[in-house]
């Protein structure tokens, strides 16, 4: 094993680390060197970006073990962060790390950015509708390429098994220049976005007529066109950006202004960086995951941050959702294709014989299509039996219907059997191997509507692969049922009566998503999970799979895996830590927020404890945060304390990202005020509330959720085959809601000057309670807390306040 001693301090940026930060670097490494993972809860302060990226940086330039590090965060915030900890680390390097930032498709392409492409066309589809375009124009004749016609740069870089002629390429990026189209200077109607002018026309363009056999020239990119040209590299290096950091800032200008596929320059850029920064769609999501692939193996040293969120994310990027309307468009893929096998005789033997060279007879693209038609019908009638025994009447008026997401368990969830619709599928004669068959059917039709030029965008390919996955996934780990997303119709045409107040799909939720991370883990060569929130750290290890790594298996060696939880180092004197001991706020206890109002000046008795404890804490000086165990406390909260407190009370609910940055602003600006929220919304987590931004923090409630709800209770159910029916709540819902509430608390102290108070309010919070949740609390962070009733709360508050003066 190699030994990097204190190699890893000519990787740190600062003079001297932080408390724990050099042992959580030491840490690190040694997780690295042993070809492990390192599980580390640090609060802020700890520096965990720099401690991550300073042993990443070691163990690739002082080892060779590792070739590169690829950091996955779901925050925005901390994407940025590890950039500028990158960026000031190679200030002090005289041979700095290479990194980029990946960013999405649609935030890259020129022409989607600029509202070039038609309304009902996506940017990802159309992307790569206009990729298959431009590669077929480039392909060279015979798959070889015309040396001769290529200029000697770009014939020295000409490879054998090349299959593109980039002469032909350079020929349709001149094509798309605003010259080529008679106008006398580049610059005129020439495309521009991200303050960077582009070579090109500022409309899509179509092939020239002399590079196009046949009266319809498609459509092309010339960006794309230019990327071949190029011979697939980038004319964009690392030096374009600050410290050979590059970010969408830096390559889509960059690449914009050469005329170049900005994605395809950030794809060239990954393959050659040492530090590749990205979200965790990168890693985990399957359908992102190509784009990073090639660099996902054991040269790789993986940095997970904010991995208290690991659980929840990849679950929902592992589970599979088919749409009814999507359902619809597979099947008219394939009766497409029939049509035009019924039109004639010829036609029907053309269609055949594309269908035989992919080993695919026409009799099964029709008994697919009859198969998907027959679901859609059975998907319609279980949505109106469902509604029919919830809601009588609507479908007189389908307004009536609850304004809200509903979902129709096809199995009982806490029961591991077979589901209905795979029952349904089996009586009706639709066996195994026709599910099976899909994918493949919808790949060979999808090509033979390529190759025959029917002018039609398919989805039955990947239809047939998420209905492979409802039949060949198991019961125990996957939950299926029928997702309703509340979706009023408006004017938009609806072929099912349901469909004016919802839009129904298939979801086939991963309920155990521990199995799946194992396996990504187990590819990579050593790595750190992190977050301020992790503990307890033997449940984190169960839930994201690196306890499966550690115990092996039959087809793979144990890894080893290490955990390491640091204190809060800011000054302890500066934070009052307070549990208040009122009746566990439960939906029984509290009653409904709607119904309940003031008798005799006085709520329910729970409600009126809690209504004290929320005064004296909205009554603190500066902002203050309530978070509440949902939007609809919220309202109740927030209507209370608007007449309770001389501060403007601002309420949060579940809005769009631009409201919810809009209410986050006017609680900054201006004197101080209260924002109640839900524990569960976006702004008790990821958002840096520095400096006064936030002086007090409460948490009322344990912010469970709905523990009623099928897919919940399937998870459960799931959680306990796997671990063990005794720790099965524990894990799947106390934890991590105690996480929530610890991430809210943990908005209010984020520097060592800063002063403030942090309160769980709820019995549930305090030890020896029924249902407890202080020992998921770090053992150094329980030590902090004082008990009391709401009684004591407001002198607490004044006490507190006074010794700060």
């Amino acid at each position: 094993m190699p030994e990097t001693g204190e190699r890893w301090r000519e990787y740190f940026a600062f003079d001297e680390p932080y408390d724990n930060q050099a042992d959580a670097v030491r840490r690190a490494i040694r997780a690295g060197e042993s070809r492990g993972y390192l599980a580390m809860e640090g609060p802020c302060g700890t520096g965990k970006t720099m401690a991550a990226l300073a042993a990443g940086a070691t163990l690739v330039r002082e080892t060779d073990l590792y070739e590169r590090i690829v950091v996955v965060t779901p925050v925005k915030q901390q994407l940025q962060q590890f950039v500028e900890d990158l960026r000031a680390t190679n200030a002090g390097l005289d041979d700095p790390l290479d990194g980029v930032a990946l960013v999405g498709k649609p935030d890259l392409c020129p022409y989607g950015r600029e509202g070039a492409f038609p309304d009902d066309a996506g940017v990802h589809d159309r992307c790569e509708d206009l990729r298959e375009n431009t590669a077929r124009l480039v392909e060279a004749d015979d798959g070889t390429t015309e040396h001769a016609a290529a200029p000697a740069a770009i014939e020295a870089e000409l490879d054998d098994d090349q299959w593109w002629d980039p002469q032909v390429a350079s020929d349709l990026a001149k094509a798309a220049r605003p010259d080529a189209a008679g106008q006398r200077t580049i610059g005129e109607d020439a495309l521009s976005t991200a303050g960077a002018t582009s070579p090109y026309r500022d409309v899509q363009v179509t092939a020239p007529e002399e590079l196009v056999e046949g009266d319809d020239p498609p459509l092309y990119c010339p960006f794309e066109a230019d990327w071949y040209a190029r011979n697939t590299g980038s004319p964009v290096d690392f030096d374009a950006g600050e410290g050979n950091v590059v970010t969408l800032d830096d390559y889509l200008p960059a690449a914009t202004e050469r005329g170049t596929c900005p994605h395809r320059v950030m794809s060239v850029m990954l393959e050659r960086a040492d530090v590749v920064i990205g979200n965790y769609n990168h890693l985990f999501d399957p359908k992102t995951r190509p784009l990073v692939s090639s660099i996902l193996d054991e040269e790789t040293f993986v940095v997970v941050d904010e991995a208290h969120r690991l659980e929840e994310r990849v679950r929902d990027l592992l589970s599979d959702r088919v749409g009814r309307q999507t359902l619809k468009q597979a099947r008219n893929d394939l009766n497409t294709l029939l049509h035009r096998a019924s039109q004639t005789d010829e036609h029907k033997q053309q269609v055949r014989d594309v269908l035989a060279a992919r080993d695919i007879p026409l009799e099964a693209v029709e008994r697919a299509e009859t198969f998907y038609g027959d679901v859609i019908e059975w998907l319609d009638g279980r949505v109106r039996d469902f509604l029919d025994a919830e809601h009588e009447g609507w479908r007189a008026d389908p307004t009536t219907l609850p304004e809200t997401d509903r979902e129709i368990p096809l199995r009982d969830p806490e029961t591991v059997e077979r589901d209905d619709l795979t029952e349904w599928a089996e009586r009706e004669g639709y066996d195994g191997g026709l599910w099976r068959s899909l994918s493949g059917i919808g790949a060979a039709v999808e090509d033979v509507i390529d190759e025959l030029g029917l002018t039609r965008t398919p989805v039955c390919a990947a239809v047939g692969a998420i209905m492979g996955s409802w039949w060949e996934r198991d019961h125990a780990g996957h939950f299926r049922t029928v997702e309703l997303e509340y979706a009023p119709a408006d004017d938009r045409h609806v072929d099912a009566d349901y469909e004016a107040a919802y839009t129904p799909g298939l979801l086939l939720y991963n309920c155990m998503p521990a199995r799946a991370l194992r396996d990504v883990f187990d590819g990579m060569g050593g790595g750190v999970l992190m977050s301020a929130t992790l503990e307890p750290l033997d449940v984190f290890t169960h839930v994201s799979g690196l306890a499966f790594l550690e115990e092996g298996g039959e087809d793979r060696d144990p890894r080893p895996v290490s955990e390491t939880t640091y204190d809060l180092t800011f000054p302890e004197e500066n934070r009052a830590s307070l549990l208040v001991d009122c009746e566990p706020f439960t939906a029984r206890n509290r009653g409904d927020p709607e119904e309940m109002r003031p008798l005799g000046g006085n709520w329910n008795p729970t409600r009126d404890e809690y209504a004290h404890a929320l005064r004296s804490l909205a009554r603190s000086p500066g902002n203050v945060m309530i978070a509440m165990p949902n939007y609809r406390e919220a309202k109740w909260a927030g209507a209370y304390l608007d007449d309770a407190v001389d501060k403007d009370v601002l309420v949060d609910e579940s809005s769009s990202n631009e409201a919810t940055d809009r209410r986050k602003e006017r609680f900054f600006a201006g004197p101080g005020k209260v924002l109640v929220t839900s524990a569960r919304g976006t702004l008790t987590e990821g958002v840096d509330y520095d400096g006064e931004k936030l002086s007090t923090c409460a948490v009322v409630g344990v912010p469970l959720v709905n523990i009623g709800s099928p897919r919940v209770r399937s998870v459960r159910r799931a959680y306990g085959d796997a671990f063990g029916e005794d720790v099965a709540f524990e894990y799947a819902l106390t934890v991590p809601a105690v996480r929530r509430a610890r991430q809210a608390i943990g908005r209010v102290i984020r520097g060592t000057d800063e002063v403030g108070v942090r309160a769980f309010v709820g019995r549930r919070y305090c030890p020896g309670a029924r249902h407890s949740v202080y020992d998921f609390l770090p053992e150094e962070e329980r030590e902090e807390f004082t008990r009391m009733t709401p009684d004591f709360l407001s002198d607490q508050l004044s006490a507190f306040w006074s010794s700060r003066r």
